[in-house]
């Protein structure tokens, strides 16, 4: 737990957007650096830590894509995506690049610093999870050909390394370590943001959809992540047969 204000970079091309945003982070006790486009946001980002960054889509110089993108490269760091487009292909290639969450404008002030709260509180709760949350196991878990190391947040399938995202990882560890429980997309939800609230639930089947394509032989017939129609997902279960 660092002894300092949490740090935000706030990074958006409109500066009515940037001073409604920044005064009721400030208000909140954050400490926020601003960008205007998406060059001088990777330069901000650079020249300090930050515990989260919330990124426009649309900026000028380089998109908010490509900033996810290198920034991802390089850090965990939570981000959430801003964007005025209510497209699920927007929303999609955001999440599939490394974004945690994504807020679609115009919303609400509450939900706004909802979503911030809950990204630093799942931030800061992560070195922790990684080592044992209540339902981690004791050292990697081998199924059917996939291997999870939790130490390392790490995944293999069928002997070769499978990158995940930090979301997509957490997906696969709530679901792997209790084999044959249904989760329901709002338990999902709640388990990595904090909260489902704002949350369109399908933002879970998103991720499903990207963990299908990374470890599964055949997405449409898999092996590990199993739909229940109607409720949720589970992980396959060898002992139910």
């Amino acid at each position: 737990m660092v002894d300092r204000a949490p740090r935000i970079l706030l990074v958006d091309d409109e500066h009515a957007i940037q001073t409604l945003l920044s005064y009721p982070l400030r208000k909140d006790g954050y400490d926020v650096v601003q960008a205007t486009d998406g060059r001088a946001a990777l330069d901000r980002f650079a020249e300090g830590t930050y515990d989260l960054v919330v990124l426009d889509l649309m900026l000028p110089k380089l998109d908010g894509l490509e900033v996810c993108r290198r920034i991802r490269a390089r850090s965990t760091v939570p981000i959430i995506m801003l964007t005025a487009r209510a497209e699920e292909i927007d929303k999609v290639v955001g999440l599939e690049i490394g974004a945690d969450d994504y807020i679609t404008k115009p919303f609400s002030m509450r939900e706004f610093r909802s979503r911030v709260k809950a990204a630093l509180r799942r931030a800061e709760m992560q070195p922790h999870d990684a080592n044992g949350g209540p339902d981690r196991v004791n050292g990697p878990l081998e199924v059917a050909g996939l291997r999870i190391d939790f130490d390392k947040r790490a995944v293999w399938v069928r002997g070769a390394a499978a990158q995940t995202t930090f979301v997509e990882f957490e997906i696969l560890a709530a679901l792997a370590t209790a084999p044959g429980r249904v989760f329901t997309r709002e338990m999902l939800l709640t388990r990595i943001w904090g909260d489902a609230a704002y949350r369109d639930p399908r933002t879970i089947d998103v991720h499903i959809r990207h963990l299908r394509e990374k470890l599964e032989l055949d997405a449409k017939h898999p092996e590990y992540l199993f739909t229940v129609r109607g409720v949720g997902y589970r992980f396959r279960d060898d002992d139910a047969g």
